[in-house]
């Protein structure tokens, strides 16, 4: 993982990133492509389970929960606020 990159399970609440990559088996990866978790798709966190876990994602048009376990593999880049307005 590089210095810019963060899991996305390190995602603040409401903070929007890119997915930059999926380090998952090759099944795994297929069925959360399916669900819109894509490298270069626009990912927000919705909200946090009582106990922190599973936490709910806003990705293309849709909200997916995953556990820590699953999101801990998936490479994000953090997007500021300003990026994010200019963001089509």
């Amino acid at each position: 993982m590089s210095d810019d990159q963060v899991a996305l399970s390190d995602l603040e609440l409401g903070a929007v990133a890119v997915i930059d990559k999926i380090c998952l088996t090759p099944a795994a990866q297929g069925l959360l492509m399916s669900f819109g978790f894509l490298p270069g798709a626009d990912v927000r966190l919705l909200r946090r389970a009582p106990h922190g876990d599973p936490s709910v994602y806003s990705i293309g048009g849709s909200e997916v929960a995953l556990r820590r376990e699953t999101a801990r593999h998936i490479l994000i880049s953090r997007i500021s606020p300003s990026q994010e307005r200019e963001r089509p």
